[in-house]
């Protein structure tokens, strides 16, 4: 399609019209002190956000071409439009208008949480959707982070590796751990194209952040497998530690997740150590 469409030229005027009402600081970004010469966000931004590319949103701008559904429905996200606005932007686009689609707030499944409840000498980590942290042992808390004291809509593996100061320098294969988390997500994305919070993670990380913008651009996949992780702790030194993930059978979403060290080792020692350290505290915890 070209941009003699009227309908096409509409929605990009219209996408425009709704990019010049926001500021960086409405949709989450860091604000600047430079002055921009045009108002509201740049169009880089609000594809970033959108999880598209800038060439893309461009091109639906100047109505040369039309959207999907999913891309209609990231962007009226990304442009706080309400009902009437989302409506209008499908109409323009010629595509049935979609709800989004309202997901349950994930769950512990109680035999995961008993299971978890259990386990006080080794790390233990409950992911749910989007590699969101839904639940946690003490153990976990000492050595990755204190995930009570973040505000649940933050608690994300993911974004912990991009956004949380000293993740870099915690994991000493941070890149490898980091690319491997972006392929998962990726996979994830295919998955549940409708996710409006793994598209809002997805923007999120890829205006904040370089790495993950270059990587989630390669488009490369990855399944939940075994992994050994080398970690520099700031109490207990480095340690090489095993991860394990184990899937629940009744929901594949839900995954508890294993830190453990070989026995008679440093690393081992290591792991007891801090244990001993986070004994008084011994409990699970539940996002």
């Amino acid at each position: 399609m070209t941009g003699s469409d009227p309908h096409l030229n509409e929605l990009g005027e219209f996408l425009k019209a709704r990019r010049a009402e926001l500021t960086p600081e409405t949709v989450g970004l860091p604000g600047t002190a430079a002055v921009r010469r045009v108002p509201g966000l740049r169009r880089e931004e609000v594809a970033q956000l959108a999880a598209i590319s800038n060439d893309y949103y461009t091109r639906l701008e100047q109505g040369r071409i039309n959207a999907s559904a999913p891309v209609l429905t990231a962007l009226a996200r990304v442009l706080r439009l309400d009902e009437v606005q989302r409506a209008y932007l499908f109409k323009l686009a010629g595509k049935q208008t979609a709800r989004p689609r309202r997901r349950t707030a994930q769950k512990v499944r109680p035999q995961l949480q008993r299971l978890l409840d259990q386990l006080t000498d080794v790390p233990a980590v409950i992911f749910g959707r989007r590699m969101d942290i839904l639940a946690w042992n003490a153990l976990a808390a000492a050595l990755i982070g204190d995930f009570a004291t973040m505000p649940p809509e933050r608690r994300n593996y993911v974004r912990l590796l991009f956004s949380e100061p000293g993740s870099r320098e915690f994991f000493k294969d941070w890149e490898l751990i980091a690319r491997y988390s972006v392929a998962h997500l990726r996979l994830e994305a295919a998955e549940h194209p409708d996710d409006p919070a793994l598209a809002a993670l997805v923007g999120e990380l890829s205006v904040q952040d370089n790495d993950f913008r270059r990587w989630w651009a390669e488009h490369q996949v990855a399944t939940k497998s075994i992994c050994t992780k080398a970690i520099d702790h700031p109490v207990v030194g480095e340690m090489t530690l095993n991860w394990d993930m184990f899937a629940h059978t009744g929901d594949p979403d839900q995954q508890l997740v294993l830190w453990s060290a070989e026995p008679g080792t440093a690393s081992h020692e290591a792991l007891r150590l801090l244990g001993s350290w986070s004994a008084p505290e011994h409990s699970s915890t539940t996002a």
